[in-house]
Parts: structure tokens; C-alpha cells; sequence
């Protein structure tokens, strides 16, 4: 954990969030500034700066998180594919928008149009 990571003080309980799913490696939440309807985010409870610090030892931990988003979405309110769907975007960096320095990946779906994407 970071004592100055906000996403860190979300995993430990001491910043309060809309929870939508959480394991012992995983907890996901609603985001509190949604730019989609079904806007949640997916972040592994071990800090992990970014995409840029993922390793090898880190590919199990990303894999359960990209098999568990399908479910995820289709329980927040994702309608099914081919007709519905959802988006994944993980930034990475100051020049890939990232704002919060913990490996993040939001999910979001929804009717569109979307504030943003």
C-alpha cells in the first residue's frame, strides 16, 4: 500500500466507495465522476503504479481481472453482445491521461451518447 494513494485508502476502507465487486486480490467500484452510464473501476489491492510496472508475476492477477469484467459489466447494467457491449481502457502515464498513480482499469457501457469517449 501507498499512504498517498487515494485508490490505496479506497482498498483499505478508509475512503468510503459504491463497491461492486471485491475478492482478496480485486475490488471494483463505481467511479464518482461516470463519463457512461455503467462506469465502474477495476483495481488489483496490491499497489501497482501503472501498466508501465506490470511484470510477468503480475499476469495471473490481470487475467482473472479481465475475465471477471464481462460479469461485471452484464451485472451493472451492460447490455449483451453483439448489440451492447462495453468499453476497457486503462491509461498509463502523463501523456496516457493517467490521473491516479495506481493501476486502474475502468469499465463502461451503456446507451450512448456518453459524456466523454
Amino acid at each position: 500500500m501507498s499512504d498517498n494513494c487515494i485508490f490505496c485508502k479506497i482498498v483499505e476502507g478508509k475512503i468510503p466507495s459504491r463497491k461492486v465487486y471485491e475478492d482478496d486480490e480485486i475490488l471494483a467500484f463505481h467511479d464518482v465522476n461516470p463519463w457512461a452510464p455503467v462506469h465502474f473501476l477495476m483495481v488489483p489491492k496490491a499497489h501497482i503504479p501503472s501498466m508501465a510496472h506490470v511484470g510477468p508475476e503480475h499476469a495471473g492477477l490481470l487475467g482473472r481481472m479481465m475475465a471477471l469484467a464481462p460479469k461485471l459489466a452484464a451485472q451493472e447494467g451492460c447490455r449483451p453482445y453483439p448489440e451492447g457491449g462495453f468499453r476497457i481502457v486503462t491509461n498509463t502515464g502523463a501523456e496516457g491521461g493517467q490521473e491516479v498513480h495506481h493501476l486502474h482499469i475502468h469499465v463502461m457501457g451503456g446507451p450512448r451518447p456518453w459524456l466523454r469517449g
